[in-house]
């Protein structure tokens, strides 16, 4: 089917007409004779088009278009209006309505109309569902685990979230600042604007000014036209300042103005910029310390640090280990094509006693390396790292080794295309002890 409509008239004859019409384009074609019916059938159906007589019994169809655009706000209207009256058409299009045409006169132009705002509201329409998929994956109840640091956490996190305060993320590299600033933002009531994420330590100094508050053509040598900056693209949104510590000094007190007068100056402007945007910064650095060795302006640490929020390092949250390993084995056996079952003990004691320098990042890395090796549906020391296996104890040693004899027979019948007789000779081993140790390991 190509999409819902609904058309609304009191008309019995016309509106079964443009229904019928309709249909035969492949449309799925609902009726309504009035206002009040027309509002219980899109509450039910994912309407994408209406179109709306501007008499109706219980209302007028120039009114409910601003009705349905701030309740529906994917969905089209199309005005029908009487033969003469333009006016009703031209404040239908005022209060949101796609296009109007005139009964009788503009039957030539409605499937092609029809058309174009249906692709508008596709278009609307999925949209919603991506900004929907997002807010999902950035939600609070999306960042996993249950010890007591990270939750804490959070619990600050969904507090300030509704406000427009400034928030200083603190902690190691990889721990999760930016997915605590995307649920901030998506907790925030700028959701619906944008959310922009800048890495001050990856561009280069000469020209973060520039990225930050943008130009005007002629600032510099190569700036041939008017550039914005991210603080203009994240206007009414919220932009994240990553790796904070790394900012030039003479560049904290640009920033210090946008937190103090929300404003700015572009690279070559004399006349400042107004804007309307909510910072979240991070960084791995003790700016206390920075401030102490004269790279930090201690003004700039004050204004950012109104609401701090310390995320803890994995090596600070062990407990949730487990949880986050798991997720990361469910994320990538689809997109490797294979069906992962889970860990082995001796897998997971060893990830346990590792020590994260570079926290979650790292465990998702090796969890996805380990995925890519692994010939068998669970994960085992095997296709870790080495020194992921040093100091697994005596009792996980011996599981250890069995899951790699497990993971070596596996290779080996793979290798001879389950010809066991085969595989028994590039063994070394009896037909009747590789029998039994399918068996055994349940191959």
């Amino acid at each position: 089917m190509k999409g819902h409509i609904l058309i609304i008239d009191d008309e019995d004859q016309l509106r079964k007409l443009l229904s019928r019409l309709l249909a035969l384009e492949g449309y799925t074609m609902h009726e309504a004779g009035n206002i009040r019916s027309a509002m219980k059938i899109l509450e039910k159906e994912e309407i994408s088009v209406v179109l709306s007589d501007v008499k109706l019994p219980d209302g007028n169809g120039v009114e409910l278009v601003q009705t349905i655009r701030s309740r529906f706000p994917q969905v089209e209207t199309i005005v029908l209006t009487a033969y003469g009256n333009i006016a009703d058409g031209v404040q239908a299009i005022k209060n949101g309505a796609f296009d109007y045409i005139t009964k009788g006169d503009d039957n030539n132009r409605i499937l092609p109309l029809v058309s174009k705002a249906m692709d508008k509201a596709r278009l609307q329409f999925r949209i919603r569902d991506l900004e929907k998929k997002i807010a999902g994956k950035y939600n609070f109840d999306n960042i996993l685990g249950s010890s007591p640091e990270i939750e804490g956490a959070k619990e600050l996190a969904r507090k300030v979230a509704p406000t427009d305060m400034t928030v200083l993320l603190l902690g190691e590299t990889g721990s999760g600042k930016e997915v605590f600033a995307h649920a901030i933002h998506e907790g925030s009531n700028r959701r619906q604007q944008p959310f922009v994420a800048v890495n001050c330590s990856a561009i280069g100094k000469d020209i973060l000014e520039s990225e930050l508050f943008g130009h005007v053509a002629g600032a510099f040598t190569g700036a041939v036209k008017d550039k914005k900056g991210f603080f203009e693209e994240a206007r009414g949104g919220t932009i994240f300042l990553d790796e904070m510590g790394e900012m030039p000094v003479e560049l904290q007190a640009k920033l210090l103005r946008v937190l103090e007068a929300q404003e700015f100056y572009k690279v070559g402007e004399a006349k400042p910029v107004k804007t309307d945007v909510r910072v979240i910064a991070a960084t791995n650095r003790n700016l206390e310390q920075e401030i102490a060795a004269g790279h930090f302006r201690e003004d700039l640490f004050y204004r950012l640090s109104v609401f701090q929020i310390s995320l803890p390092s994995l090596n600070e949250r062990k407990k949730d280990i487990p949880l986050l390993a798991t997720w990361f084995i469910q994320q990538f056996s689809p997109k490797l094509n294979k069906r992962l079952a889970g860990m082995s003990p001796a897998f997971l004691q060893a990830l346990q006693q590792h020590s994260w320098k570079g926290n979650i990042r790292e465990l998702r890395n090796v969890i996805e390396r380990a995925a890519i090796l692994t010939d068998t549906d669970t994960l085992d020391v095997s296709s870790l790292p080495f020194d992921f296996q040093q100091g697994v104890d005596s009792a996980s040693s011996s599981l250890r080794l069995a899951d790699m004899e497990r993971s070596h027979i596996i290779r080996v019948l793979a290798h001879v295309k389950g010809n066991k007789t085969k595989a028994a000779e590039l063994l070394d081993i009896g037909l009747t002890t590789l029998y039994n140790k399918i068996r055994e390991y349940n191959i």
